[in-house]
C-alpha cells in the first residue's frame, strides 16, 4: 500500500533537528604503566646526575695471620652517572567562534582539547623513557633529549651475539643483533645475572606479542578453565624464575617491540625539572591557544638492579 496523497513525511520536512548523540566515543589507549610504576624525584638542572657504588667481590681466601699488621683495602669509589633533560609539549588552538557555538558532547572545545593533549603528552613521555635513544645535550637550535632505558642496561642482559651493548652512560644506544624468538632460557639467563649482581626486579614491561609468548612457556602449558562461567584462562601475569624472583608481567603499548625490561622500581625514577603544567599563550587573534609542557629525564639509579632481554622477533 502506498503513502496517501499529501502526506507530510520526514523526507519532505525542513527544520527537523538532527539526531546527534551527546557522547563522544574514544577508545584510544591512554595507559602509561611504566610512568605510573616508577617513583618521581626532583631534578634541579638541565643535566641530572646521580651516584652509583658497588661492593668489592666476595673473597673465599680472606684470612690474616695472627698478630700481623693490618693491610688497607682499596676504597669503593663512587661512579657518577647523568642524563640530560627533555622538554615535551602539546599545544591546542581553538577559534573563538568554535568555543561559542553549541557543540555535541562537550561544553568547551578547548577543555576537551587540553584533556586529550594531556593524555597524549603522558604517552609521549612514557615512549621517550622506554626508547632505545641516546641523550642529547641540546643547543640553541637543537632540542635536548633524554636517554632511554636500554642505553643504561649493560650487565644483566640477554642478547644476540651479533648485538652490541651500549656503554651504559646514556650517550649511545644498543645496536641490534639478529632477531630471535623469545625463549624461557633467555628470561632465566637475564634474571640469573640480576640475582648474581644483587638485583631484585619485580616488574616486567613488554608489548602484547612478547606477553603472549610467555603463555607458551613450559610452566604455563596447562590452561585453566571455569566450567560454570565458560571461561578459559590462557595468561601469565606473574613469572617466578628458578631462583625465586617473582615478576609481575605488565603489558605496555609504548615498549620497544623487540625488548623486555625487568625493573626494580626502587632503582628507576623519572626526575622532574618541571612537572606537567599548562598555561595560556599570547593571544594573536580571534582564537584561544594553550600549551601543556613537562621537563623531565630518566634516572637509572643502578643498572645492576634491572635486567633485560633484547633482539626478539616481533611476529
Amino acid at each position: 500500500m502506498g503513502q496517501p496523497t499529501n502526506t507530510h513525511s520526514t523526507y519532505d520536512a525542513v527544520g527537523n533537528r538532527e539526531d546527534l548523540s551527546d557522547i563522544i566515543y574514544d577508545v584510544s589507549p591512554t595507559e602509561t604503566p611504566f610512568l605510573s610504576s616508577i617513583p618521581k624525584t626532583k631534578a634541579t638542572a638541565t643535566k641530572h646526575e646521580w651516584l652509583t657504588r658497588s661492593l668489592a667481590a666476595a673473597s673465599a681466601t680472606n684470612f690474616v695471620i695472627e698478630g700481623d699488621d693490618a693491610t688497607t683495602d682499596a676504597a669503593n669509589a663512587n661512579v657518577r652517572k647523568y642524563n640530560y633533560r627533555a622538554i615535551s609539549d602539546k599545544v591546542a588552538l581553538v577559534s573563538g567562534t568554535q568555543e561559542a557555538v553549541d557543540k555535541a558532547g562537550m561544553r568547551s572545545n578547548m577543555a576537551r582539547e587540553m584533556e586529550d593533549k594531556m593524555k597524549e603528552l603522558k604517552r609521549d613521555v612514557e615512549a621517550a623513557l622506554l626508547e632505545n635513544n641516546a641523550s642529547v645535550v641540546g643547543t640553541d637550535t637543537v632540542a635536548s633529549e633524554c636517554a632511554g632505558v636500554p642505553t643504561y642496561l649493560i650487565t644483566n642482559v640477554s642478547y644476540d651475539s651479533g648485538g652490541t651493548l651500549a656503554a651504559g652512560t646514556g650517550a649511545d644506544i644498543y645496536t641490534d643483533g639478529t632477531a630471535r624468538a623469545l625463549q624461557e632460557s633467555y628470561v632465566e639467563a637475564a634474571l640469573a645475572l640480576a640475582w648474581t649482581n644483587g638485583g631484585n626486579p619485580t616488574k616486567g614491561f613488554l608489548n602484547a606479542f612478547q606477553k603472549r609468548k610467555f603463555a607458551t612457556f613450559s610452566g604455563s602449558s596447562t590452561k585453566m578453565s571455569d566450567g560454570d562461567k565458560k571461561k578459559v584462562v590462557n595468561s601469565v601475569d606473574f613469572y617466578i624464575d628458578p631462583l625465586g624472583a617473582e615478576i609481575q608481567l605488565v603489558p605496555c603499548r609504548q615498549m620497544p617491540t623487540d625488548m623486555i625490561y625487568f625493573v626494580d622500581p626502587e632503582y628507576m625514577k623519572v626526575a622532574m625539572l618541571r612537572n606537567f603544567q599548562s598555561w595560556d599563550l599570547a593571544k594573536t587573534g580571534d582564537s584561544v591557544r594553550k600549551q601543556i609542557l613537562v621537563e623531565y629525564t630518566l634516572e637509572v639509579c643502578n643498572e645492576k638492579a634491572h635486567a633485560a632481554v633484547y633482539d626478539l622477533t616481533t611476529s
